[in-house]
């Protein structure tokens, strides 16, 4: 995966511009990619070891704004979850793309579920990695969950990000808080971080670690499912986190089948191989 790309969001927030990698430039004479949503405080390298598996398969990765090379939002924006979905819709009209071929990772896979089942015209076949639904809370928690949200924002962010020495010292630092490699964290590092004469340092939007202010119910969310029209296959990790919610969540699709692959949350990653031998099957 190396090409390297940015895609003009002309007319839309000022020209947002999405940074983003592909295994082959064939989506730029016409042919329409299969499109590559990463997880939060991730980013478009994460597909990196599945494309070496996918081949022939026209992928696209993109960076969600606030991650990778994407440039954050501005200063008096958040990082609502439906404008995920929002910046997605941007994006297909602006390259006059329908009928999309969607893998999305954890949050990669919710913003896809969503955009599926608002804007069933853009999404043909959707795969879940390690993916089932949405994060929600209890309506009664509404209050809380709003007050909590708003304190986070208002909370000053670190004067300085830490630094590290090295590429490796970054990437070593991710793996307190993952389920992978070094060799999977140093994937991570290269397009997640930026190096000054301090050293290197994450460089993802420190916004994105704020609280949301809002969450859906788990009747909106399964509203939000029952609306996706496409077919969905869900790769789901027997270590990660969303398997346990299976039993609750697989009727809300009308059209899912499951995979189950040996490994953690980040099993496109560790297990790139098999997870790409299910998706070629399914495809």
């Amino acid at each position: 995966m190396d090409h390297s790309l940015s895609l003009c969001l002309t007319g839309y927030k000022n020209n947002l511009q999405l940074a983003a990698l592909a295994n082959q430039p064939a989506f730029k004479t016409g042919q329409q990619p299969v499109l590559c949503l990463h997880g939060w405080l991730d980013n478009a390298a994460s597909f990196i070891p599945l494309a070496k598996e996918l081949t022939s398969l026209p992928l696209l990765a993109l960076d969600f704004p606030g991650h990778g090379h994407s440039p954050f939002r501005y200063a008096d924006n958040h990082y609502y979850f439906f404008d995920w979905v929002e910046d997605l819709v941007a994006l297909c009209q602006t390259q006059g793309w329908q009928q999309l071929t969607i893998i999305g990772h954890s949050m990669g896979g919710m913003v896809a579920t969503a955009l599926a089942a608002a804007f069933p015209e853009l999404v043909k076949r959707l795969v879940l990695i390690d993916s089932l639904g949405f994060v929600t809370a209890e309506a009664s928690n509404c209050t809380e969950q709003l007050r909590q949200g708003i304190v986070s924002r208002l909370k000053k962010p670190p004067s300085r990000r830490p630094y590290y020495t090295n590429l490796t010292a970054a990437a070593t630092a991710r793996l307190s808080q993952s389920d992978f490699s070094l060799a999977e964290a140093l994937l991570l590092a290269k397009r997640g971080t930026v190096a000054d004469q301090h050293g290197f340092s994450w460089g993802s939007d420190y916004r994105l670690r704020q609280k949301s202010v809002h969450r859906l119910t788990q009747d909106q969310a399964q509203n939000l499912c029952q609306q996706v029209q496409a077919p969905v296959l869900a790769v789901l990790a027997t270590d990660g986190p969303v398997v346990a919610k299976l039993a609750e969540m697989q009727h809300w699709y009308s059209q899912l089948s499951v995979q189950q692959v040996r490994g953690g949350h980040h099993c496109h990653m560790t297990a790139a191989t098999e997870v790409a031998r299910l998706i070629q099957a399914w495809l």
